[in-house]
């Protein structure tokens, strides 16, 4: 051979490490058999779920005939009252996500084993993240609808709501993560368990937390039409609205101005981590 092993060489690690190159017959049992149990699964779920593939061809032509119907697109009379929909939806986004990621940020130091010691606050506040983020944003707008009423506050306070498990669980994580040795800098200079976290955790996890903030916001704009739709206020409660009259021309407006928006925002999250990944 030109370069690489020769053919003894490879003759010699296949024998010093078989079970790297020749599987055990129990792990090819295990694969077998975990991929048999995930296909009899997928089977049971098609007949137990009556699936019908042949509902399935005439709700093409229905979904084909609704798009026909979809075009052109045309706000009617109502493009003032889209568009200020569409900021209220935006602004219930933006302001919940903010809102979650005040409390999640606090409460991740909570949870991170390197900054707290005390395992049964650090376990209970870890459950609450799992309980909270269990529960869909959708049930939360529900719940939420009926403690403050409709509007835009209970889309707030359900995005807020739901947000704060899961940013809270990836504020900890990446506090988990940090470089120690900044802390033992911050430390052999006199300072004090808050100058710690202050000046040797905080600028670590920072370009973290900026970046997950910014997609969440990115992905709660969609989040926040969904819970339009059963009262929480935005452009969800109009496009609700629009597909029960059946006024498609102004659902396909509505759809491509909540697609404009997202992709939007998708653009200028995008270039604003792209800039602190590169400043970092």
């Amino acid at each position: 051979m030109k370069a690489g092993l020769s053919i003894a060489d490879c003759e010699r690690l296949v024998a010093s490490y078989p079970y790297a190159f020749r599987p055990s017959f129990r792990r090819r049992v295990a694969l077998t058999a975990g991929v048999a149990v995930g296909f009899g699964a997928f089977c049971f779920g098609v007949l137990r779920l009556d699936f019908d593939f042949g509902r399935l061809g005439s709700g093409f032509r229905q979904l084909a005939w609704f798009l026909e119907l979809m075009v052109p697109p045309s706000p009617g009379q109502h493009l003032t009252v889209y568009l200020y929909a569409m900021g209220e939806t935006l602004a219930i986004a933006f302001l919940g996500t903010l809102l979650a990621s005040a409390f999640a940020f606090v409460a991740g130091f909570c949870a991170a084993r390197n900054v707290l010691p005390i395992w049964i606050a650090r376990f209970s506040t870890r459950r609450l993240f799992d309980a909270i983020r269990g529960i869909d944003m959708l049930v939360w707008a529900l719940i939420w609808i009926n403690v403050v009423g409709l509007g835009p506050f209970a889309g707030v306070l359900a995005i807020a709501t739901s947000d704060f498990g899961a940013l809270g669980k990836l504020f900890s994580e990446a506090i988990e993560t940090i470089d120690e040795r900044q802390i033992d800098g911050v430390r052999a200079a006199g300072g004090g368990r808050i100058s710690e976290i202050r000046f040797g955790v905080v600028p670590q996890v920072l370009p973290i937390v900026a970046g997950q903030i910014l997609y969440f916001i990115e992905s709660n704009t969609r989040s926040a039409t969904i819970i339009g739709i059963v009262g929480a206020g935005g452009i969800g409660l109009h496009l609700a609205e629009q597909i029960r009259t059946l006024e498609w021309r102004q659902v396909s407006f509505i759809v491509l101005l909540i697609l404009g928006a997202v992709a939007a925002i998708d653009f200028v999250s995008s270039r604003l981590r792209a800039g602190m990944t590169i400043s970092g």
